[in-house]
């Protein structure tokens, strides 16, 4: 279950990642962000920069040129 849905459809690098940078921020610790994407450097992008955060990548999905990532906010830093 997804706390927070950010559909970034449609939207080219680098815009995806600080879309989803800054819902983080607004977000509590422990909640659940679900990321749409359609740019492909998404899939990279997205997932290092969480490897460098708190945040943690539940689970990623690829289908039809739509990514999808289930970010569990961490705390704050």
């Amino acid at each position: 279950m997804t706390d927070h849905v950010l559909d970034t459809s449609g939207l080219r690098c680098p815009m995806p990642l600080l879309k989803t940078k800054l819902q983080l921020n607004a977000m509590q610790p422990g909640e659940m962000l679900e990321v749409i994407a359609t740019d492909p450097g998404s899939a990279q992008d997205i997932p290092s920069f969480l490897k460098h955060t708190s945040h943690s990548l539940e689970k990623s999905e690829e289908s039809e040129g739509m990514y999808r990532f289930l970010i569990r906010c961490g705390e704050s830093r």
